[in-house]
């Protein structure tokens, strides 16, 4: 049986649609299918599971401990040392080392410290038992008064006033909407959610009017971009996106330059999260000269949330699309549109290798473009850096 995902990976996703983001959207954001946030969201019944709240002891060992203990196996080290150097009591190692390793004899790292996690966190003690479930009266009442076609909210307010010296027979309508809602809290019978007003067995993601164009933290919208950008006389400046794979499991970033054309890929193996798209993105961007780093313009897309750590890493000044604007990034849109001769929808994205997308990339840099007077990329960006523009505060239009 599959083990669940991390809980910083849950604690992200939850926090995502508890900001008001879309369930696909945050499942992107953090780096797995869309369909994997649908499942954790059915299955959760659209509210953040509880467990997710409950902490881990400091006695717990962490996920960084759990690396250190695995790398010290590797190296073939004795159980003190390793112990030593996570700090730990080496009887606390031995006991993480016997717990987890399950196939001593099956591949060169029988410890996976991903997994040690992983079972760490499926043992946290869960949430206590829910009240609906230890006070059968209450139960009762409250299934009742839902038979009834009474809103968990009436409910709440109609128990208070008929039992105001009974606490225990109190109940938030939280608390109904999440016996109702969530699978396994065994308290209230699923059927009754059809009793509701809205008859849903699942809460329903809400997104208030604009609150998408406020999502990405701190964003600033193209219409505040320097009209430098828009003459494309000067280099640096650059529009990316990503072009997903099948099921939006997989993803490459792509990056081109405004004035030449000039491509580069962004390399995402694994997931193609907020994370993953910052140390991409700082790593290509590190072996550009700084004449090149001038701005970026990106979709509004979640995969660009650590906007700001970007920004100070690589002193590109970053601008977002207006929603639904693709046409903002048009030459980025025709660049992924070529790409696809390369990288066919559909298919899986993170098989291909990095030597790969620079072959690709490289391929692309050396087409003749009629837009650049049938130069290719490459001669356009050098012919820029030999005879760089006068910078004179105007830019140039040619």
């Amino acid at each position: 049986m599959a083990l669940p995902p991390s809980r910083d990976v849950q604690r992200r996703f939850w926090g995502l649609i508890r900001s008001g983001s879309m369930v696909e959207e945050a499942a992107v954001a953090i780096g797995v299918p869309s369909r994997t946030g649908w499942y954790w969201f059915r299955k959760a019944g659209g509210m953040p599971p509880l467990s997710l709240d409950v902490k881990p002891s400091s006695r717990a060992l962490s996920l960084r401990e759990r690396e250190v203990i695995a790398w010290g196996l590797a190296e073939k080290k004795s159980i003190r040392a390793i112990a030593g150097d996570v700090g730990r009591p080496a009887s606390t190692v031995w006991r993480e080392i016997q717990r987890n390793t399950r196939w001593p004899n099956r591949g060169p790292f029988p410890y996976r410290p991903s997994l040690a996690q992983r079972r760490a966190d499926a043992h946290l003690a869960r949430p206590k038992q829910a009240k609906l479930v230890g006070n059968d009266r209450l139960r009762e009442a409250v299934q009742d008064r839902l038979t009834a076609k009474l809103s968990p909210e009436q409910i709440c307010v109609q128990l208070r006033r008929r039992f105001p010296d009974k606490p225990e027979m109190w109940v938030s309508h939280e608390t109904i909407y999440q016996s109702l809602y969530v699978q396994g809290r065994g308290a209230l019978r699923r059927e009754l959610a059809g009793c509701l007003r809205t008859g849903r067995a699942i809460r329903k993601p809400r997104r208030r009017a604009g609150q998408r164009r406020g999502r990405i933290k701190d964003m600033v919208l193209i219409s505040e971009r320097p009209a430098e950008v828009q003459d494309r006389a000067v280099p640096g400046h650059w529009e990316g996106d990503l072009i997903v794979g099948k099921n939006s499991a997989s993803a490459i970033g792509t990056l081109v330059e405004r004035t030449t054309r000039f491509v580069m890929l962004l390399h995402l193996p694994d997931q193609h999260g907020a994370l993953e798209v910052q140390d991409a993105m700082v790593q290509a961007m590190s072996r550009l000269p700084k004449v090149l780093k001038k701005t970026l313009t990106w979709d509004q897309g979640l995969e660009m949330a650590n906007h700001t750590q970007i920004s100070l890493a690589t002193g590109l000044e970053i601008y977002f699309c207006d929603p639904h604007s693709p046409w903002q990034r048009g030459s980025n849109e025709n660049t992924n549109g070529l790409l696809r001769q390369y990288f066919p929808k559909g298919t899986d994205l993170s098989g291909y290798h990095r030597d790969y997308l620079d072959f690709v990339a490289n391929q692309l840099n050396d087409r003749p473009r009629k837009t650049l007077g049938w130069k290719t990329p490459k001669e356009a960006l050098n012919d820029l850096l030999s005879n760089p523009p006068p910078t004179t505060g105007v830019a140039l239009t040619g």
